[in-house]
Protein backbone atom coordinates (compact mmCIF):
# COMPACT_ATOMS: atom_id res chain seq x y z
CA UNK A 1 0.00 0.00 0.00
CA UNK A 2 1.41 3.35 -1.01
CA UNK A 3 1.31 6.39 1.29
CA UNK A 4 -0.47 9.58 0.21
CA UNK A 5 1.73 11.96 -1.81
CA UNK A 6 1.67 14.36 1.12
CA UNK A 7 1.69 12.37 4.37
CA UNK A 8 -0.97 13.58 6.79
CA UNK A 9 -1.96 12.54 10.30
CA UNK A 10 -4.66 9.91 10.56
CA UNK A 11 -7.38 12.41 11.59
CA UNK A 12 -7.02 14.10 8.20
CA UNK A 13 -8.82 11.16 6.66
CA UNK A 14 -11.91 12.19 8.60
CA UNK A 15 -12.64 14.33 5.55
CA UNK A 16 -13.75 11.11 3.90
CA UNK A 17 -16.35 10.60 6.58
CA UNK A 18 -19.31 12.86 6.23
CA UNK A 19 -19.38 14.24 9.69
CA UNK A 20 -22.38 16.25 8.59
CA UNK A 21 -24.18 12.92 8.61
CA UNK A 22 -23.05 11.27 11.78
CA UNK A 23 -22.10 14.07 14.15
CA UNK A 24 -24.97 16.45 13.65
CA UNK A 25 -26.81 14.81 16.52
CA UNK A 26 -24.21 16.46 18.74
CA UNK A 27 -24.04 19.70 16.80
CA UNK A 28 -27.57 20.77 17.48
CA UNK A 29 -27.39 19.72 21.09
CA UNK A 30 -24.24 21.70 21.73
CA UNK A 31 -25.63 24.83 20.12
CA UNK A 32 -28.88 24.54 22.05
CA UNK A 33 -27.17 24.52 25.41
CA UNK A 34 -26.54 28.25 25.71
CA UNK A 35 -30.26 28.99 25.67
CA UNK A 36 -31.08 26.16 28.04
CA UNK A 37 -28.29 27.08 30.41
CA UNK A 38 -29.42 30.71 30.46
CA UNK A 39 -32.94 29.63 31.36
CA UNK A 40 -31.60 27.45 34.13
CA UNK A 41 -29.32 30.14 35.56
CA UNK A 42 -32.24 32.58 35.71
CA UNK A 43 -33.70 30.45 38.49
CA UNK A 44 -30.46 30.30 40.46
CA UNK A 45 -29.21 32.78 43.10
CA UNK A 46 -26.74 35.43 41.88
CA UNK A 47 -23.16 34.19 41.78
CA UNK A 48 -19.77 35.16 40.51
CA UNK A 49 -19.35 34.37 36.78
CA UNK A 50 -16.81 31.60 37.36
CA UNK A 51 -18.90 30.02 40.10
CA UNK A 52 -21.99 30.17 37.93
CA UNK A 53 -20.14 28.53 35.05
CA UNK A 54 -18.91 25.73 37.28
CA UNK A 55 -22.35 25.14 38.71
CA UNK A 56 -23.72 24.63 35.22
CA UNK A 57 -21.08 22.09 34.23
CA UNK A 58 -23.09 19.00 35.29
CA UNK A 59 -26.18 20.39 33.57
CA UNK A 60 -24.13 21.07 30.45
CA UNK A 61 -22.87 17.49 30.41
CA UNK A 62 -26.34 16.05 30.78
CA UNK A 63 -27.90 18.31 28.20
CA UNK A 64 -25.12 17.53 25.74
CA UNK A 65 -26.14 13.90 25.68
CA UNK A 66 -29.85 14.02 26.46
CA UNK A 67 -31.26 17.18 24.89
CA UNK A 68 -34.15 17.06 22.45
CA UNK A 69 -34.53 16.44 18.70
CA UNK A 70 -31.71 17.27 16.34
CA UNK A 71 -31.27 18.15 12.69
CA UNK A 72 -29.41 16.27 9.95
CA UNK A 73 -30.19 13.09 11.80
CA UNK A 74 -29.05 9.51 11.42
CA UNK A 75 -29.16 7.00 14.31
CA UNK A 76 -25.41 6.57 14.79
CA UNK A 77 -24.61 4.36 17.79
CA UNK A 78 -21.31 6.15 18.48
CA UNK A 79 -20.33 9.65 17.45
CA UNK A 80 -17.60 12.08 18.43
CA UNK A 81 -17.83 15.84 17.73
CA UNK A 82 -15.21 18.08 16.13
CA UNK A 83 -14.67 21.83 15.83
CA UNK A 84 -16.74 22.23 12.68
CA UNK A 85 -19.63 20.41 14.30
CA UNK A 86 -19.69 22.86 17.18
CA UNK A 87 -19.56 25.81 14.79
CA UNK A 88 -22.58 24.70 12.80
CA UNK A 89 -24.53 23.12 15.62
CA UNK A 90 -27.88 24.87 15.78
CA UNK A 91 -27.61 26.57 12.42
CA UNK A 92 -28.78 23.52 10.51
CA UNK A 93 -32.39 23.77 9.77
CA UNK A 94 -35.64 22.34 10.97
CA UNK A 95 -36.42 22.65 7.28
CA UNK A 96 -36.53 26.46 7.76
CA UNK A 97 -33.88 28.86 6.52
CA UNK A 98 -30.76 29.66 8.49
CA UNK A 99 -28.82 32.89 8.36
CA UNK A 100 -25.96 31.25 10.24
CA UNK A 101 -24.89 28.75 7.59
CA UNK A 102 -22.38 30.46 5.32
CA UNK A 103 -21.73 28.05 2.50
CA UNK A 104 -18.84 29.57 0.55
CA UNK A 105 -17.07 28.99 -2.73
CA UNK A 106 -13.35 28.41 -2.28
CA UNK A 107 -12.39 28.83 -5.97
CA UNK A 108 -11.84 25.17 -6.75
CA UNK A 109 -13.30 23.37 -9.80
CA UNK A 110 -16.81 21.96 -10.00
CA UNK A 111 -18.19 19.50 -12.55
CA UNK A 112 -19.50 21.76 -15.31
CA UNK A 113 -18.91 19.32 -18.20
CA UNK A 114 -21.30 16.45 -18.85
CA UNK A 115 -20.90 14.08 -15.92
CA UNK A 116 -20.22 10.39 -16.50
CA UNK A 117 -20.69 7.97 -13.60
CA UNK A 118 -18.59 4.82 -13.76
CA UNK A 119 -20.05 2.16 -11.41
CA UNK A 120 -17.70 -0.43 -9.94
CA UNK A 121 -19.74 -3.36 -8.63
CA UNK A 122 -17.63 -4.92 -5.90
CA UNK A 123 -18.83 -8.27 -4.62
CA UNK A 124 -22.01 -10.13 -5.45
CA UNK A 125 -24.80 -8.04 -6.95
CA UNK A 126 -28.17 -9.18 -8.24
CA UNK A 127 -29.30 -7.89 -11.61
CA UNK A 128 -32.41 -6.40 -10.00
CA UNK A 129 -30.26 -4.39 -7.61
CA UNK A 130 -28.13 -3.02 -10.41
CA UNK A 131 -31.25 -1.97 -12.32
CA UNK A 132 -32.50 0.11 -9.38
CA UNK A 133 -29.22 2.00 -9.07
CA UNK A 134 -28.79 2.43 -12.82
CA UNK A 135 -32.26 3.89 -13.18
CA UNK A 136 -31.67 6.38 -10.38
CA UNK A 137 -28.50 7.66 -12.00
CA UNK A 138 -30.22 7.76 -15.38
CA UNK A 139 -33.10 9.71 -13.87
CA UNK A 140 -30.92 12.61 -12.74
CA UNK A 141 -31.07 14.30 -16.13
CA UNK A 142 -34.06 12.48 -17.62
CA UNK A 143 -36.51 14.89 -19.29
CA UNK A 144 -40.26 14.83 -18.83
CA UNK A 145 -40.39 12.60 -15.76
CA UNK A 146 -43.35 12.81 -13.44
CA UNK A 147 -43.11 15.45 -10.72
CA UNK A 148 -41.72 15.52 -8.12
CA UNK A 149 -38.76 14.08 -9.97
CA UNK A 150 -35.13 13.17 -9.50
CA UNK A 151 -34.36 15.63 -12.30
CA UNK A 152 -36.14 18.31 -10.28
CA UNK A 153 -33.95 17.45 -7.30
CA UNK A 154 -30.81 17.91 -9.43
CA UNK A 155 -31.90 21.43 -10.37
CA UNK A 156 -30.82 22.59 -6.92
CA UNK A 157 -27.37 21.08 -7.45
CA UNK A 158 -27.14 22.87 -10.80
CA UNK A 159 -27.45 26.25 -9.09
CA UNK A 160 -23.82 26.00 -8.00
CA UNK A 161 -21.17 27.54 -10.27
CA UNK A 162 -17.43 27.79 -10.71
CA UNK A 163 -15.39 31.00 -10.75
CA UNK A 164 -16.36 31.66 -14.38
CA UNK A 165 -20.06 31.48 -13.55
CA UNK A 166 -20.55 28.13 -15.29
CA UNK A 167 -23.18 25.95 -13.63
CA UNK A 168 -22.94 22.31 -12.63
CA UNK A 169 -23.78 20.18 -15.64
CA UNK A 170 -27.38 19.23 -16.25
CA UNK A 171 -26.31 16.01 -17.94
CA UNK A 172 -25.48 12.97 -15.82
CA UNK A 173 -25.26 9.55 -17.40
CA UNK A 174 -23.80 6.11 -16.76
CA UNK A 175 -20.60 5.22 -18.55
CA UNK A 176 -18.73 1.94 -18.67
CA UNK A 177 -19.13 -0.39 -15.70
CA UNK A 178 -16.75 -2.79 -13.99
CA UNK A 179 -17.59 -5.95 -12.07
CA UNK A 180 -15.33 -7.22 -9.30
CA UNK A 181 -17.40 -10.19 -8.20
CA UNK A 182 -14.44 -12.15 -6.82
CA UNK A 183 -13.50 -9.56 -4.17
CA UNK A 184 -10.06 -8.83 -5.62
CA UNK A 185 -9.03 -6.87 -2.52
CA UNK A 186 -10.89 -8.98 0.03
CA UNK A 187 -14.09 -8.46 1.96
CA UNK A 188 -12.68 -5.87 4.35
CA UNK A 189 -11.45 -2.64 2.78
CA UNK A 190 -9.63 0.35 4.23
CA UNK A 191 -10.14 3.81 2.81
CA UNK A 192 -6.88 3.54 0.93
CA UNK A 193 -7.60 0.06 -0.39
CA UNK A 194 -10.81 1.52 -1.80
CA UNK A 195 -8.51 3.53 -4.05
CA UNK A 196 -6.66 0.35 -4.95
CA UNK A 197 -9.95 -1.15 -6.15
CA UNK A 198 -10.42 1.88 -8.40
CA UNK A 199 -6.86 1.49 -9.69
CA UNK A 200 -7.63 -2.11 -10.61
CA UNK A 201 -10.72 -0.96 -12.48
CA UNK A 202 -8.93 1.68 -14.59
CA UNK A 203 -5.84 -0.41 -15.24
CA UNK A 204 -7.47 -3.79 -15.91
CA UNK A 205 -6.02 -5.78 -18.77
CA UNK A 206 -9.51 -6.33 -20.19
CA UNK A 207 -12.15 -3.63 -20.52
CA UNK A 208 -10.60 -1.07 -18.17
CA UNK A 209 -12.68 1.92 -17.17
CA UNK A 210 -11.78 5.13 -19.04
CA UNK A 211 -9.61 7.66 -17.23
CA UNK A 212 -11.76 10.80 -17.07
CA UNK A 213 -10.44 13.27 -14.49
CA UNK A 214 -12.42 16.23 -15.85
CA UNK A 215 -15.98 14.97 -15.66
CA UNK A 216 -15.84 11.37 -14.47
CA UNK A 217 -17.25 10.12 -11.18
CA UNK A 218 -16.01 6.69 -10.11
CA UNK A 219 -18.68 5.08 -7.96
CA UNK A 220 -17.52 2.08 -5.92
CA UNK A 221 -20.51 0.09 -4.70
CA UNK A 222 -19.85 -2.72 -2.23
CA UNK A 223 -22.24 -5.62 -1.72
CA UNK A 224 -23.88 -6.46 1.59
CA UNK A 225 -21.11 -8.85 2.66
CA UNK A 226 -18.27 -6.32 2.35
CA UNK A 227 -17.05 -4.18 5.23
CA UNK A 228 -15.33 -0.85 4.59
CA UNK A 229 -13.39 1.04 7.25
CA UNK A 230 -15.79 2.86 9.64
CA UNK A 231 -18.85 1.46 7.85
CA UNK A 232 -21.82 1.38 10.23
CA UNK A 233 -19.90 3.07 13.04
CA UNK A 234 -19.84 6.54 11.56
CA UNK A 235 -20.17 6.35 7.80
CA UNK A 236 -22.49 4.95 5.12
CA UNK A 237 -20.58 6.45 2.20
CA UNK A 238 -17.85 8.95 1.45
CA UNK A 239 -16.25 10.81 -1.43
CA UNK A 240 -12.78 12.11 -2.14
CA UNK A 241 -10.26 12.00 -4.98
CA UNK A 242 -7.69 9.34 -5.76
CA UNK A 243 -4.00 9.81 -5.01
CA UNK A 244 -1.67 9.63 -8.05
CA UNK A 245 0.74 7.62 -5.90
CA UNK A 246 -1.88 4.86 -5.67
CA UNK A 247 -4.05 5.11 -8.79
CA UNK A 248 -1.80 7.10 -11.10
CA UNK A 249 -4.40 9.82 -11.58
CA UNK A 250 -6.46 12.31 -9.59
CA UNK A 251 -10.01 11.07 -10.06
CA UNK A 252 -13.11 12.11 -8.09
CA UNK A 253 -14.68 9.03 -6.57
CA UNK A 254 -17.27 7.90 -4.05
CA UNK A 255 -17.91 4.75 -2.11
CA UNK A 256 -21.35 3.60 -0.94
CA UNK A 257 -22.03 0.29 0.80
CA UNK A 258 -25.07 -1.95 1.02
CA UNK A 259 -25.94 -2.06 4.72
CA UNK A 260 -28.72 -4.66 4.51
CA UNK A 261 -26.79 -7.27 6.52
CA UNK A 262 -24.27 -5.20 8.46
CA UNK A 263 -26.27 -2.28 9.86
CA UNK A 264 -29.70 -1.67 8.30
CA UNK A 265 -30.90 0.14 11.42
CA UNK A 266 -28.29 2.83 10.85
CA UNK A 267 -27.52 3.15 7.14
CA UNK A 268 -30.87 1.93 5.82
CA UNK A 269 -32.91 4.32 7.95
CA UNK A 270 -35.88 4.99 7.60
CA UNK A 271 -36.46 1.66 5.82
CA UNK A 272 -35.05 -0.03 8.92
CA UNK A 273 -34.65 1.28 12.46
CA UNK A 274 -32.23 0.40 15.26
CA UNK A 275 -33.61 -1.67 18.08
CA UNK A 276 -31.96 0.51 20.73
CA UNK A 277 -34.14 3.54 19.89
CA UNK A 278 -37.74 2.85 20.97
CA UNK A 279 -40.66 4.46 19.18
CA UNK A 280 -39.17 4.57 15.70
CA UNK A 281 -41.04 2.67 13.02
CA UNK A 282 -39.59 1.62 9.70
CA UNK A 283 -41.31 2.58 6.46
CA UNK A 284 -41.67 0.38 3.39
CA UNK A 285 -38.99 0.81 0.74
CA UNK A 286 -40.25 1.78 -2.73
CA UNK A 287 -38.42 -0.91 -4.71
CA UNK A 288 -38.69 -3.79 -2.22
CA UNK A 289 -34.97 -3.83 -1.46
CA UNK A 290 -34.17 -2.17 1.87
CA UNK A 291 -30.42 -2.11 1.38
CA UNK A 292 -30.40 -0.79 -2.18
CA UNK A 293 -33.27 1.66 -1.66
CA UNK A 294 -31.30 3.12 1.23
CA UNK A 295 -28.16 3.29 -0.89
CA UNK A 296 -29.97 5.53 -3.38
CA UNK A 297 -30.08 8.51 -1.03
CA UNK A 298 -26.42 8.02 -0.07
CA UNK A 299 -25.45 7.79 -3.74
CA UNK A 300 -27.39 10.99 -4.39
CA UNK A 301 -25.66 12.61 -1.41
CA UNK A 302 -22.21 11.73 -2.73
CA UNK A 303 -22.83 12.61 -6.38
CA UNK A 304 -24.22 16.01 -5.38
CA UNK A 305 -21.16 16.73 -3.28
CA UNK A 306 -18.75 15.40 -5.90
CA UNK A 307 -20.33 17.72 -8.45
CA UNK A 308 -19.99 20.78 -6.21
CA UNK A 309 -16.77 19.90 -4.38
CA UNK A 310 -14.85 17.26 -6.36
CA UNK A 311 -11.37 18.12 -5.06
CA UNK A 312 -12.58 19.35 -1.64
CA UNK A 313 -11.71 22.96 -2.45
CA UNK A 314 -14.92 24.34 -3.97
CA UNK A 315 -18.30 24.64 -2.20
CA UNK A 316 -18.41 23.96 1.53
CA UNK A 317 -19.14 25.68 4.83
CA UNK A 318 -16.76 26.06 7.73
CA UNK A 319 -13.23 27.32 8.05
CA UNK A 320 -11.64 23.90 8.36
CA UNK A 321 -11.16 22.12 5.00
CA UNK A 322 -10.38 18.92 6.91
CA UNK A 323 -14.00 18.91 8.14
CA UNK A 324 -15.96 20.63 5.38
CA UNK A 325 -19.74 20.77 5.64
CA UNK A 326 -21.07 20.22 2.14
CA UNK A 327 -24.40 20.75 0.43
CA UNK A 328 -25.82 17.34 1.30
CA UNK A 329 -24.37 17.25 4.82
CA UNK A 330 -26.49 20.27 5.68
CA UNK A 331 -29.69 18.39 4.85
CA UNK A 332 -28.94 14.83 5.95
CA UNK A 333 -32.12 13.12 7.10
CA UNK A 334 -34.47 15.68 5.53
CA UNK A 335 -36.76 14.27 2.85
CA UNK A 336 -39.70 16.66 2.88
CA UNK A 337 -41.35 19.78 4.22
CA UNK A 338 -41.08 20.07 7.99
CA UNK A 339 -38.12 17.71 8.22
CA UNK A 340 -35.63 17.97 11.04
CA UNK A 341 -34.43 15.94 13.98
CA UNK A 342 -35.56 12.35 13.67
CA UNK A 343 -38.58 13.53 11.64
CA UNK A 344 -37.92 12.97 7.94
CA UNK A 345 -40.47 15.53 6.74
CA UNK A 346 -43.60 14.97 4.68
CA UNK A 347 -43.10 12.16 2.20
CA UNK A 348 -45.34 10.37 -0.29
CA UNK A 349 -47.05 7.05 0.32
CA UNK A 350 -48.37 4.88 -2.49
CA UNK A 351 -51.23 2.39 -2.51
CA UNK A 352 -48.81 -0.46 -1.91
CA UNK A 353 -47.64 1.23 1.30
CA UNK A 354 -44.24 2.24 -0.12
CA UNK A 355 -42.70 5.51 1.03
CA UNK A 356 -40.84 7.79 -1.38
CA UNK A 357 -40.48 11.47 -2.26
CA UNK A 358 -39.67 11.58 -5.97
CA UNK A 359 -40.07 9.75 -9.24
CA UNK A 360 -37.44 8.43 -11.59
CA UNK A 361 -37.98 7.27 -15.15
CA UNK A 362 -40.12 4.32 -14.06
CA UNK A 363 -39.37 3.85 -10.38
CA UNK A 364 -39.91 5.73 -7.11
CA UNK A 365 -37.07 6.82 -4.84
CA UNK A 366 -36.51 8.34 -1.42
CA UNK A 367 -33.74 10.93 -1.70
CA UNK A 368 -32.56 13.46 0.87
CA UNK A 369 -32.77 17.16 0.09
CA UNK A 370 -29.75 19.38 -0.56
CA UNK A 371 -28.79 22.88 0.50
CA UNK A 372 -29.83 25.77 -1.75
CA UNK A 373 -27.29 28.54 -1.19
CA UNK A 374 -29.45 31.15 -2.93
CA UNK A 375 -32.31 30.87 -0.45
CA UNK A 376 -30.16 29.50 2.38
CA UNK A 377 -32.15 26.40 3.25
CA UNK A 378 -32.68 22.81 2.19
CA UNK A 379 -34.87 22.29 -0.85
CA UNK A 380 -36.35 19.37 -2.72
CA UNK A 381 -38.80 18.81 -5.58
CA UNK A 382 -41.53 17.57 -3.22
CA UNK A 383 -41.57 20.73 -1.09
CA UNK A 384 -45.15 21.80 -0.36
CA UNK A 385 -44.41 25.43 -1.20
CA UNK A 386 -43.29 24.72 -4.77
Amino acid sequence: MHPPPHPTPAPKFEILVHRGEFLAIYKHRFASLSHLATSHSAMMPPAQPLTASLSLAPLFFLLFFFSGPVVCWRPWPNAQPNSTDFLFGGSKKYEGSSEFVKLKYHMGPVLTANITVYPIWYGKWQSSQKRIIREFIGSISAPDTKAPSVAGWWKTVRLYTDQTGANISGTVHIGEEKNDRFYSHGKSLTRLSVQSVIKSAVSASTRPLPVNPKSGVYLLLTSDDVYVQDFCNNVCGFHYFTFPSIVGYTLPYAWVGNSAKLCPGVCAYPFAVPGYIPGLKAVKSPNDDVGVDAMISVIAHEIAELATNPLVNAWYAGQDPVFPVEIADLCEGIYGTGGGGSYTGQMLNDKDGATYNMYGIRRRFLVQWVWNHLVNYCTGPNALDQ
